[in-house]
């Protein structure tokens, strides 16, 4: 009951000298210790996986061989820790017991409430050695330098994937290896796999964009999008291709880049076979194979299978002629025909 205790007054008495945080349980300070030495690794042995620290070992050994003893009275859903049935149970509930002073919202646990007043302050005092970047939190620039370094030491021993940390692999397990998903949002009803992606997905609902830019106050419902946006102003682009040099701003875009170099092209098209180096091309092919015209023009309804094509429809109606000859000073709609009349 005393840790219940301090953890409901928001009192935090316990103190990590190394980062100056505060917890309201010594439990919760073990654990951020381990975290913060990204050196110190556990193995699994059945599969090779590496954990920061022994909670995060434990739940997952319990997670792999499944073991889960404890079991909630409302749903049936079982659980390997005392404290997530506890945070689960709240779903049943709706409690909210923890205030932030800033805003008096309220949130379900002391996490997500840590979470939500790094909001209310852009103080980042971890940066990073090698770009500058700097982070509010020790374990995020940790996360953040194996970009540089490439390090991917958790992996997921059910399709081989590589990860930077072990809460993304842990996530990645939940998410892409069951299909469970216990968090129902009240305003549509649509069910989500973690309370994150729930909490995300509600901003759609209320237009929050608690997150924004420092250089043009431009606000964004997900910390990632904002950190994404930032690189505009900084220039930044952490994600490097080893063959050419050429850099990004995120790793998709990267990951998409050295399909030039390989080759691949993993999205088939279900109709006719043909394969493609990514989604949006898979996309547009597909229109091949149906009608339908989702882009239609404000000035004449006419319909278009692609947003390209509809531009350039538009420009019949504007008088808008932006390729321009340089040899003749005649000008175009289109790129093509600037290409046929040189």
């Amino acid at each position: 009951m005393e840790g219940k205790s301090t953890v409901h007054s928001g009192e935090k008495p316990y103190m990590y000298s190394v980062c100056g945080r505060g917890f309201s349980q010594s439990s919760a300070l073990s654990e951020h210790k381990c975290s913060d030495n990204g050196e110190k690794l556990l193995k699994f042995r059945d599969c090779g996986n590496q954990f920061n620290c022994p909670p995060d070992l434990e739940r997952y050994q319990r997670s792999y061989t499944g073991q889960y003893p404890l079991t909630c009275s409302e749903c049936g859903k079982e659980f390997t820790r005392s404290s997530s049935l506890w945070r689960h149970q709240r779903i049943h509930t709706d409690e909210r017991s923890f205030k932030c002073s800033d805003c008096e919202k309220c949130f379900k646990s002391s996490r997500d409430l840590l979470h939500h007043q790094l909001v209310h302050s852009d103080e980042r005092l971890f940066r990073c050695s090698q770009c500058g970047t700097g982070f509010k939190t020790s374990s995020n620039l940790s996360k953040h330098q194996r970009i540089h370094t490439g390090e991917k030491l958790f992996t997921c021993s059910e399709c081989g994937k590589g990860f930077r940390d072990s809460f993304t692999l842990l996530r990645h397990h939940q998410r892409v290896h069951t299909d469970e998903r216990p968090f129902k949002c009240s305003d549509c009803g649509k069910c989500f796999k973690s309370s994150q992606e729930l909490m995300s997905h509600q901003r759609v609902h209320t237009d929050e964009r608690p997150f924004r830019c420092s250089h043009c106050g431009t606000g964004f419902r997900e910390s990632s999008h904002l950190t994404r946006h930032q690189r505009v102003h900084t220039g930044e682009r952490p994600f490097t291709c080893s063959i050419c040099g050429n850099g990004f701003t995120e790793s998709s875009s990267l990951l998409k880049h050295q399909r030039v170099h390989t080759d691949e092209r993993p999205f088939k098209c279900p109709d006719c076979g043909q394969c493609f180096k990514s989604s949006g091309e898979l996309l547009r092919h597909q229109h091949i194979h149906n009608d339908e015209r989702p882009f239609r023009c404000s000035h004449c309804g006419t319909g278009f299978k692609t947003s390209s094509n509809l531009t350039r429809h538009q420009r019949v109606h504007n008088e808008e002629r932006p390729f321009i000859c340089s040899a003749f000073g005649k000008d175009f709609t289109n790129s093509s025909d600037q290409v046929t009349h040189q």
